[in-house]
């Protein structure tokens, strides 16, 4: 009956010492980012407000990929399509005001200022001009099709 004390006392100890152990584990954070985009623009804080669309690259003069990004944007450049780049540093005011907290970001907003599409990060060429043909025409780009690699 003795022993039988001492083996139990010893199990209650082991579970005490793991269920101690275990809390002292630090437990996994999730590492996904939110980056925030913004849902509306005000058109009159960019150039060609009157134009029917609008692409806006928020890039930084710092950062790698912004300048790729920058480069196959541009082109988007039309009567019905406004574009400008937003540099970090030039452009401060522009991005506090939207919270950009991650470049390169592009957006495509509509007339009224909503933004119909966005892109954190590498964005391809096919990509952007899908996305900038299906929001101004929805079902242009047919549903199965995917982008090729620039």
């Amino acid at each position: 009956m003795e022993r039988l004390a001492i083996v139990m006392g010893l199990a209650v100890v082991a579970v005490a010492v793991a269920l101690w152990l275990q809390r002292r584990r630090p437990t996994a954070e999730p590492t996904a980012a939110a980056w925030g985009v913004p849902q509306h623009l005000a058109r009159a804080d960019f150039e060609r407000p009157s134009a029917p669309w609008l692409v806006v690259a928020f890039t930084s003069e710092t950062c790698d990929v912004c300048a790729s990004v920058w480069q196959r944007a541009h082109v988007l450049e039309s009567d019905e399509v406004a574009v400008q780049n937003v540099e970090a540093k030039a452009d401060r005011e522009l991005h506090q005001r939207y919270r950009i907290d991650a470049v390169p970001m592009v957006v495509v907003a509509d007339e009224q200022g909503d933004v119909r599409w966005n892109c954190v990060g590498p964005v391809t060429a096919s990509d952007l001009w899908g996305a900038l043909a299906e929001v101004r025409r929805p079902g242009t780009v047919p549903p199965d099709c995917s982008a090729s690699p620039d």
